[in-house]
């Protein structure tokens, strides 16, 4: 038995179009074209969490921040933890350590505008802090960041670090200060991480699979299992987008099934934001 569990909730604040997916359908310098759904989805998030007690983080893409300030402040104002989730969606693999940083001050400037918050967490879009862009720690560091939540240690197609390390662990980096990263929930099976708990895999997954591996998870270790989760997986109803059959599967698939699946997590759970567990001792 590891050390006590903690359950940590993170919401990764975006719009249904605005995902790595669809990009060659919607181009970013269309997304105003697009009906928004992001804050009708996200207070439904907010109401889950009342609901239950939940407290958790929120990874807020500051393009949502700019433009939907109120939103902003209304997660703040209901106790949960603001965080970086970039400004564009566009993955860290994919940018230069100055595009990125530059980023970085955007999104931070439109959160911080909108709540009078400064935030201390990042979460990269789609998992994409790998093997190529470790040095995007170096630049978090820099900026000012004291936590990190981007490692999948998985193998994917799209994302992942099959590499990384599947407990929360320090990360020293070139600029000095040390950041905790809090990678997302996985177990082994079959000498692979297996992902669970999040996203897509907590809706197409049997839920009785769920269930075992985050126990399994609290036996094996335990110090944070993070469950995260989109606001557009609450909305059956969002629009279609075509596109191809596997992005159109991995996005649409169960979504009818995410909020009773979060219910259940609530409730058997206490969930907690990331800033709670930031200076706690983590085994090395």
């Amino acid at each position: 038995m590891g050390q006590q569990s903690h359950y940590v909730l993170s919401v990764d604040v975006e719009d249904y179009f605005q995902v790595e997916a669809f990009t060659r359908q919607v181009s970013r310098d269309d997304w105003d074209r697009w009906p928004s759904r992001v804050v009708a989805n996200t207070n439904r998030a907010l109401d889950l969490c009342d609901a239950s007690g939940a407290k958790g983080t929120y990874f807020v893409l500051g393009w949502v921040a700019r433009k939907f300030p109120a939103l902003v402040r209304e997660i703040h104002a209901r106790g949960h933890e603001l965080a970086c989730h970039s400004f564009w969606h566009r993955p860290v693999c994919s940018l230069t350590p100055e595009t990125f940083r530059e980023d970085l001050r955007e999104s931070c400037d439109a959160i911080a505008q909108a709540s009078g918050v400064r935030v201390i967490g990042y979460r990269a879009p789609s998992w994409s802090i790998n093997a190529q862009s470790l040095w995007a720690f170096d630049v978090l560091a820099e900026e000012g960041f004291v936590y990190d939540a981007s490692i999948f240690p998985i193998r994917h197609d799209l994302y992942g670090y099959a590499g990384g390390q599947r407990f929360p662990h320090r990360l020293e980096t070139a600029s000095g200060p040390e950041l905790t990263e809090f990678p997302s929930a996985t177990i082994r099976l079959f000498g692979s991480n297996v992902p669970t708990g999040g996203g897509g895999y907590l809706r197409i997954l049997p839920f009785s699979f769920t269930k075992w591996a985050l126990r399994r998870i609290e036996r094996e270790d335990g110090r944070a299992i993070v469950v995260y989760f989109h606001p557009w997986e609450l909305d059956p109803d969002q629009p279609r987008i075509s596109a191809p059959l596997k992005s159109r599967l991995r996005h649409y698939t169960n979504l009818h099934r995410m909020e009773p699946r979060l219910r259940r997590l609530m409730a058997a759970h206490s969930f907690q934001p990331f800033r709670d567990l930031v200076g706690q001792p983590i085994a090395q």
